[in-house]
């Protein structure tokens, strides 16, 4: 596949594309012998990796850490496995923070809601850790 065809795959642009390769979050994409880059399924799958990583908020660097160690060959399983679980672990911590953060905006959410029907605006349970206001 070409660069063009590639960016229109998966929706990002060339200038992103050429960054994963540059950064080594992409292994170094295969060239014709008139220079241009030509992309098969394994660069395809790294792509996809690289692209659900960065959605998932992993560093450049840490993917680009990955990319290193995989080379390296099976040596370094423990290191990535330990790569891919801690970044599981911060994912998962963020998880937590954004469902607590969306139990307030429906807690919000509902006390409007009822002020609106009522006319009256109260704060009934505490929450979280004891706010009982508005703010």
């Amino acid at each position: 596949m070409t660069i063009k065809e590639v960016c229109q795959k998966y929706g990002i642009s060339r200038d992103t594309l050429r960054y994963y390769e540059k950064s080594g979050m992409i292994p170094e994409v295969p060239r014709t012998s008139g220079g241009i880059r030509n992309y098969g399924e394994e660069e395809l799958l790294w792509i996809e990796l690289a692209l659900c990583m960065r959605r998932a908020g992993l560093p450049v660097a840490v993917m680009a850490e990955y990319l290193k160690l995989f080379r390296q060959g099976d040596s370094t399983i423990p290191d990535r496995l330990q790569l891919l679980t801690e970044q599981r672990d911060n994912l998962l911590r963020q998880r937590d923070q954004i469902s607590e953060i969306i139990a307030r905006l429906d807690y919000k959410i509902g006390r409007y809601r009822e002020a609106l029907e009522t006319g009256h605006l109260h704060w009934e349970r505490k929450f979280p850790e004891g706010n009982r206001n508005g703010a």
